[in-house]
């Protein structure tokens, strides 16, 4: 039994209007908070349980993904059947919530526009330290077209990874699927690294969010694509810079939103970064139509925002159309 599955549409999009008006109020509890210490627990658990060699590692990771994968899963689903046995309402209400804390456009607009806001009083040093909250690389050498390119490149990756994956699979099935989703990619922003410690314990995490963000980047890739011509872009140049520049990256999925991101503001992404003090060699994306500047950060929001609200349309038009037929 999927629940009430016939509230779907109604709880995600409720979630995401919560989303779009609220962000992540600070202060309040973050179930990807809880999911970030059970997977901290879990790893510490089995690497005292397992042997400390490559095959012992790479059990431990398969049980990490099938542990936190089952009781992050497990967990919501058992909730909101109690929930919605006891009234419709009740479970309406609280999925609808849920909904709304697996989703992270209106933070992700916030969190960047900060640096923008940094850079735009001339504070490069505080443009920075912004940039940094955000993004995984060394941000204390960057120039104000390193910040703004950072910040950019997380605002098209995450448009995939925060907002329409998660959306992808609630309207699949609700928040349940979303609550799945989001605890593979967390994994895989935890222990998913090709470093001396994750190497091997990591493989099953960063596999499996391959797997799972397959069909969304793409997904995310045609929808961003779509929405740069509502916002006034270069939709033609976003989707020739897709197709020719979508594999640039050591992950299958990565590049996709970034190629268009690139293609529809007329600049050029990624390319080299330092991590950890080590620089890492990366492919560049896109072409330098014209110079890196400030007011990127600002139109990259811009391109999100539409390409969230439009994907919201198609998901939930298609998640329509099979309850008028089911």
């Amino acid at each position: 039994m999927l629940l009430h599955i016939k509230y779907t549409l109604t709880a995600v999009a409720v979630g995401f209007v919560l989303d779009m008006l609220l962000g992540d109020p600070h202060g309040l509890y973050h179930p990807v908070q809880a999911i970030g210490k059970w997977i901290s627990l879990a790893e510490t658990a089995l690497r005292k349980i397992l042997p400390k060699n490559k095959s012992g590692e790479r059990l431990g990771g398969i049980c990490l993904v099938i542990l936190v994968t089952g009781v992050s899963t497990a967990l919501p689903w058992a909730a909101l059947w109690v929930l919605y046995q006891f009234h419709w309402v009740a479970g309406l209400a609280v999925e609808s919530f849920m909904c709304y804390q697996l989703l992270a456009a209106r933070s992700l607009k916030d969190e960047s526009m900060k640096v923008y806001e940094r850079l735009a009083e001339g504070d490069l040093a505080g443009g920075r330290y912004a940039v940094s909250m955000i993004v995984g690389r060394d941000t204390e050498n960057l120039t104000e077209e390193g910040v703004t390119k950072a910040a950019v490149e997380t605002v098209a990756e995450n448009a995939s990874d925060g907002v329409l994956a998660p959306l992808f699979y609630m309207m699949i099935g609700g928040a349940v699927p979303g609550f799945a989703y989001k605890s593979i990619n967390t994994m895989d922003s935890m222990v998913g690294y090709q470093n001396d410690r994750y190497r091997y314990f990591g493989t099953a995490a960063a596999l499996l969010d391959d797997l799972v963000n397959f069909i969304p980047a793409r997904l995310s890739a045609v929808i961003m694509t779509l929405a740069s011509f509502f916002c006034g872009l270069d939709g033609r140049r976003a989707w020739r810079i897709f197709f020719r520049d979508r594999r640039n990256h050591a992950s299958p999925n990565s590049a996709h939103t970034e190629a268009v991101m690139a293609g529809a503001l007329g600049i050029r992404l990624a390319g080299d970064a330092w991590y950890f003090g080590k620089l890492h060699k990366k492919k560049t994306i896109g072409d330098a139509c014209r110079p890196v500047e400030a007011e990127d950060i600002p139109r990259a929001n811009r391109l999100l925002m539409t390409t969230a609200w439009l994907a919201l349309l198609i998901f939930g038009g298609i998640r329509l159309g099979i309850m008028l037929l089911w």
